[in-house]
């Protein structure tokens, strides 16, 4: 890394900003599944499911050139662009999802849905579990639980836990008990919404719960949320950003994982491959209703560039069957990992689904106590080794494993020889 760059960053951008690593990476170039640096160095991307379908593919590249130097404007013009991106991209929703409103950014979109809501229901109160992130706007700051923020809780948000069938409290509990006890907490916030006046407006479930640790969740327990809320007058917002778009493998969105059929779905990230793309799915009555009462437009948002480069990403993901190779290649992950936590008493169990995966690291024999300082040893680790990941949780002792769909056979080799060593290195 470049001194004087870090510096001149600090100088410009600040020191707020977050960084990786103990000794950030000053990256140059990438391609497929491959980070190079300044120096030279070639890193296999683990962490990013921003380039979905890989960095710097070239048809999303071709798509974006040729699309740019024709037209670019915004929607208040008619183009086949937005439309024919947007007609495709609906056919992979179920029936009755089948109306969409483009945006800029997953904080966006976030931002778009708990609008319709409030418009809808008449009512303010939402429900968001309790170590959670969906965006930086002043709106979503203040139903933040999983960052700091200066804004805190608002009052009319109310935050509830989502439990983990793994953890040492509920390992030995029939699964019913736990999903009885998760449930009554989810029926206490809401009352408490309705008894200060605030009304259910949404719930917003990032479907993988991955800022939590990727837990375990009961069967049942989306669905018993869904039910409640709707039982007090709410909508469900379901934030695909980081389970969407085939993530999860074998289906290609995250609430399907749970039999969910949510009321808006939030999209962001992967959908551009890194080009600034979001959208907001929901049904044609919300946004009729949305719509006749405010004229909202949007000046970059489904432009015909972002929607060249938005509907070449769903042909690659087809044509290269991504979301099966992520099936596939995350389930001979997980019985990699399966073996390698056997070893050590402080680790495990897998978690996760598809290409988003990782398992937990603990200071004791019984996985009671996390261990974020062996954690995040362990990652300094395997970057060491070329390979760049990260960690998650409320204690930051999960390992977060996110490659970019393009990851391969041949590429699983390094991915997990890396985290091998790093663990042996620091348990043995």
């Amino acid at each position: 890394m470049n001194p004087s760059l870090l510096d001149r960053r600090f100088a410009t951008i600040g020191r707020h900003s977050p960084l990786f690593y103990d000794q950030p990476i000053e990256l140059v170039s990438a391609s497929g599944v491959w980070l190079t640096a300044a120096d030279g160095t070639r890193y296999l991307d683990a962490y990013n499911n921003v380039p979905h379908v890989g960095h710097s593919h070239p048809r999303v590249v071709e798509a974006l050139r040729a699309q740019a130097a024709t037209l670019n404007i915004h929607t208040r013009y008619l183009n086949d662009r937005v439309v024919a991106y947007a007609e495709d991209l609906l056919s992979r929703f179920e029936e009755g999802l089948d109306r969409v409103l483009f945006a800029n950014s997953g904080s966006e979109a976030n931002e778009i849905a708990f609008r319709l809501a409030a418009q809808h229901t008449g009512a303010t109160g939402v429900l968001v579990t309790d170590w959670s992130y969906h965006g930086n706007t002043r709106l979503l700051a203040g139903i933040t639980t999983g960052l700091r923020t200066f804004e805190g809780l608002d009052p009319n948000v109310r935050a509830f836990p989502v439990p983990d069938l793994d953890d040492a409290a509920n390992r030995e509990r029939a699964e019913a008990d736990v999903l009885a006890e998760a449930l009554a907490a989810v029926d206490r916030a809401i009352e408490q919404l309705l008894e200060h006046g605030y009304g259910m407006s949404a719930v917003i479930l990032e479907t993988i719960f991955s800022t939590e640790g990727l837990p375990r969740v009961p069967e049942g327990y989306v669905q018993g949320i869904a039910e409640r809320v709707r039982a007090a007058g709410g909508l469900v917002i379901a934030d695909e950003v980081q389970a969407g778009l085939g993530r999860t493998g074998q289906r290609l969105w995250g609430y399907q994982r749970h039999g969910l059929l949510p009321d808006l779905v939030t999209l962001g990230k992967p959908m551009g491959n890194g080009h600034p793309l979001a959208a907001v799915i929901t049904t044609d009555e919300l946004l009729e209703e949305f719509g006749s009462r405010n004229e909202f437009f949007n000046t970059f948002a489904g432009n015909p560039v972002s929607s060249a480069v938005g509907h070449e990403v769903l042909r690659i993901m087809d044509d290269e069957r991504l979301v099966e190779r992520a099936a596939r290649l995350g389930a001979e992950v997980r019985r990699d990992f399966d073996a390698l936590t056997a070893r050590y008493d402080r680790l495990g169990p897998t978690k996760g689904d598809g290409l988003f995966f990782g398992f937990g690291v603990f200071g004791d024999a019984a996985r009671r106590i996390p261990d974020a300082t062996t954690t995040k040893r362990i990652v300094e680790g395997i970057k060491a080794r070329g390979v760049l990941l990260s960690r998650i949780g409320p204690h930051g002792n999960v390992l977060k494993i996110r490659p970019p769909l393009a990851i391969e056979d041949e590429h699983l080799p390094q991915l997990l020889g890396a985290i091998r060593a790093s663990i042996d290195e620091a348990l043995d």
